[in-house]
């Protein structure tokens, strides 16, 4: 997910079961839809949150303005609302390309997934739409890229997200610990916390948490991959170079009985460990903006505090994953002047203010971002982290496929569980990237 991606990106957590490697999966043909209906249902996939009635409320608000719109049809416009694990969308949503029969016109994506599924020919082209739309002028430089493939549009942001460190203030008041300034700092703060409650985690992390590793990698001086003999677009690995093992390290050093025990914690993903901390079992954790509701709404409310994850030296901030999701037309549908009119409701300036008053989640639009900044100020960190260098993923179809077929998260749990060291986990995940990225070249 993603800004993911979400998006994250949302995103999002990613879990072993159901997901398979398809390195070598064929595009899909073409679906372009044969027709433009003014009428009937429009169906739409959504993810489901940690805590998802606030956002299903906003997501009914702007679907009744969009019904009210067009009463008055020679038929009345429906719209159904699926909202879809984050863990198993690449299955259901390469499956939906392939079957336009049973696809949905719209769905929600992280940013990380749009090269591919562009490749996979699966998203309209909206760029006519979306260059003559208002809002959009205001939408931020990034977030849009977010939705740019080759200088055309698939897409509108829905949100931007980035991650930082959420604690426990009362457990620091009571155990006289200050908010760590450095990674370092941050390791020994967990392994004290939990040493002095052995029924909490110090740190809440997950082996399936690629968004909430990757800044371990980043603040290290690592990189996932980089563009290859002067292609824009063409990728090789870089995850297994010493700076980036060095990171892997400082990560995978927090899986133990002295912070988040490897039984426990191996397979967790993002969604796992916020769930871990908003109920009281964890220390501190690495979440996003979008976390802030979930947070809200646990045993911890009122007892808890956010500072941006801390760099290896004291007081620099460490590269977030510049995460978020997106909401895309499918070429397949066969409402497509109705489905960017959706689109535009359910990503516009009213909803998106109303997503983060509900949810926390960040707007896409300048505008709509200062004037939450001004109303709520547990954003501060959050736009610290991201005037601070929040970091992509790389700009490659294939990077969809790593995601989805889990080759960082093995990386990381094959090294928690003993079964390789770093060195050569990650040897083995760059191969897999590299082929990865050959494959979508």
């Amino acid at each position: 997910m993603k800004l993911s991606a979400r998006i994250a990106v949302p995103t999002a957590a990613l879990v072993l079961a159901g997901l398979t490697a398809t390195a070598c999966a064929p595009q899909t043909s073409d679906n372009s839809a044969k027709k433009d209906e003014k009428s009937g249902t429009l169906r739409v996939w959504l993810f489901q949150e940690v805590s998802n009635e606030p956002k299903r409320k906003v997501v009914d608000r702007a679907v009744d303005a969009f019904r009210a719109r067009h009463k008055g049809a020679e038929a009345d416009v429906d719209v159904e609302i699926e909202y879809i694990p984050v863990e198993t969308r690449a299955q259901r949503i390469k499956a939906a390309f392939n079957d336009p029969k049973s696809a949905p016109d719209l769905i929600e994506y992280g940013n990380t997934d749009t090269a591919g599924y562009v490749k996979d020919g699966g998203l309209a082209d909206v760029s006519e739409e979306f260059g003559a739309w208002a809002e959009a002028k205001d939408t931020d430089p990034a977030a849009r890229q977010s939705v740019t493939v080759d200088g055309k549009v698939y897409g509108a942001p829905l949100f931007v997200g980035v991650r930082a460190l959420y604690y426990r203030t009362d457990v620091f008041k009571d155990l006289g610990l200050k908010p760590p300034r450095s990674q370092a700092e941050m390791i020994t703060t967990a392994k004290k916390i939990r040493k002095a409650k052995p029924a909490m985690y110090g740190l809440a992390v997950g082996g399936a948490y690629t968004y909430g590793a990757m800044p371990f990698i980043w603040a290290n001086g690592g990189e996932l991959a980089e563009e290859s003999g002067g292609s824009e677009g063409t990728y090789t690995s870089a995850i297994d170079s010493p700076a980036a093992q060095k990171g892997i390290k400082a990560y995978t050093s927090l899986f133990g009985s002295d912070n988040c025990p490897a039984a426990k914690c191996a397979e967790m993903g993002g969604n796992d460990t916020v769930t871990a901390f908003a109920s009281g079992k964890a220390g501190m954790a690495i979440g996003g903006d979008f976390s802030h509701a979930a947070v809200e709404a646990g045993k911890v409310k009122g007892k808890y505090a956010v500072v941006p994850l801390p760099g290896v030296k004291a007081g620099e901030i460490a590269p977030a994953f510049a995460g978020g999701n997106n909401i895309g037309v499918l070429k397949s549908s066969s409402h497509r002047t109705l489905a960017v009119d959706l689109m535009k409701e359910l990503a516009g300036k009213k909803t998106q203010a109303e997503f983060f008053d509900a949810m926390g989640f960040l707007p896409t639009y300048t505008d709509v971002r200062e004037a939450a900044a001004k109303k709520e100020p547990f954003i501060e960190p959050f736009i610290k982290t991201l005037a601070a260098g929040a970091k992509a993923a790389p700009a490659s179809p294939g990077w969809a496929q790593i995601d989805s077929s889990l080759v960082l998260p093995t990386m990381f749990q094959e090294v928690v569980s003993g079964r390789k060291d770093v060195a050569a986990a990650s040897g083995d995940a760059a191969k897999k990237m590299n082929d990865a990225f050959g494959a979508a070249g």
